[in-house]
């Protein structure tokens, strides 16, 4: 097979070791290089000293992110490939072969580069997703709570939608400090529970022991630290994400998609749509997209896939988002949704239209354009004739003789 490019180096990184293998026509160097700064600095010297123009390594864990750090922004080109893509064949594995299996691969141009974004950007994504880490624990801890009030008897939940909001939060200290007087506690009430007091008096009677007093007491200052913190984070992205402006407008403007929502697109997929192809590609990217199996001329059932977890969990709540808006504001998303999850089920359902609200995002960002809903009637009105024969059918079944024909204007 003739070789396409000439230099090539494999790298096989592990927690403490990296094994390079530098591979040309007539020569196969290899060497390991711990994993310390000093020591990847070195690494990238030697690579420069033989000339290397590419330079491959498997996306192992979290242990590629820091060589391809400090290898980045030299002479040679660097690629992160996918580890399922170049597993080599079982029963001759070590260190160095697969090093050099790398650098084969590489050297034929067999690789395919994994999408790597900029540095400014992998910043920004982490500190997304560090948010969303903390958001989610906020909502595990908000649980806890809930689960040591049921064991006091205290019945909050039931009245308050939110048992950590403002108000609950206020009695909750109370509680914690001591005070029994369920009246008192009742006045705190703000906003829409003003009008539920007699209820919050009921719901503050139970029996809160001295140990759950403490738990309670720990876990809102937990709580108020998380709040603390996520706001800290979120004025560190909101800074960093000026620059996305526009884009973000543009996103909001989906239903179903938040400010929050929107900063977690723009984080994993950034503003340059170029990179993909084609709104297909980009799909198969995130994999929110139904996989291909198909074998002797039958499609067999096949999953989306392992993509990227914080995109499609983002693209997953704001079809449920738009869903749910459907309800009061009608609209493509939530009657897709409704559709589908007639007979497909309700995570089916998610998955199709946060492939879709992933397709519109993809058209907006690649060409400016701003969000035009295509309404919840848009279905129908391309398939007029199918759906009013299931419609006929449908009553005949029931016993109904039907006859139709179209209205006059």
């Amino acid at each position: 097979m003739k070789a396409v490019n000439e230099v090539c180096c494999g790298l096989d990184v592990h927690k403490k070791t990296v094994v390079a293998c530098v591979l040309t026509s007539r020569t196969r160097e290899t060497r390991t290089f711990g994993t310390m700064t000093h020591e990847l600095l070195e690494l990238a010297d030697w690579l420069e000293d033989v000339k290397v123009t590419h330079v491959a390594m498997e996306s192992t864990g979290i242990y590629w992110a820091p060589v391809f750090n400090l290898l980045e922004g030299h002479s040679y080109q660097l690629m992160v490939v996918n580890a399922r893509h170049v597993k080599a064949v079982p029963g001759r594995k070590t260190d160095v072969k697969d090093a050099e299996w790398l650098a084969e691969l590489l050297r034929h141009g067999l690789l395919k580069p994994s999408f790597i974004p900029d540095r400014p950007q992998r910043e920004l994504r982490e500190l997304v997703r560090y948010r969303r880490t903390l958001i989610q624990e906020r909502a595990r801890l908000t649980t806890r709570v809930q689960k040591l009030l049921e064991g006091a008897n205290i019945k909050l939940g039931d009245v308050a939608s939110n048992v950590m909001g403002m108000s609950a939060r206020a009695m909750l200290k109370e509680l914690a400090a001591g005070n029994r007087d369920t009246t008192a506690m009742s006045e705190l009430a703000l906003s829409s529970l003003k009008a539920k007091k007699p209820q919050l008096k009921q719901a503050l009677t139970g029996s809160v022991g001295p140990h759950q007093e403490f738990l309670l007491q720990s876990q809102i200052r937990l709580f108020e630290h998380i709040e603390a913190e996520i706001e800290a984070v979120s004025a560190e992205v909101e800074e960093r994400m000026r620059p996305f402006e526009p884009a973000l407008a543009l996103i909001d403007e989906i239903p179903g998609i938040g400010r929050r929502g929107a900063e977690q697109i723009l984080a994993e997929t950034g503003v340059n749509m170029s990179r993909f192809p084609s709104p297909e590609a980009f799909a198969s990217w995130a994999r929110v997209c139904p996989g291909n199996n198909q074998s002797g001329g039958k499609r067999h059932n096949a999953s989306t896939g392992q993509g990227n977890p914080w995109l499609r969990s983002a693209l997953i709540e704001a079809a449920l988002g738009a869903a749910r808006a459907g309800r009061t504001r009608p609209n493509f998303f939530s009657a897709r949704y409704s559709r589908l999850a007639a007979h497909r089920g309700s995570r089916k359902a998610a998955m199709a239209v946060a492939h879709s609200i992933l397709i519109a995002v993809y058209h907006m960002l690649r060409d400016g354009t701003y969000f035009k809903d295509l309404g919840p009637g848009h279905w129908d009105d391309h398939h007029r004739e199918a759906v009013a024969r299931r419609s006929v059918e449908r009553l005949r079944r029931l016993g109904y003789a039907v006859t139709i024909a179209e209205a006059t204007a």
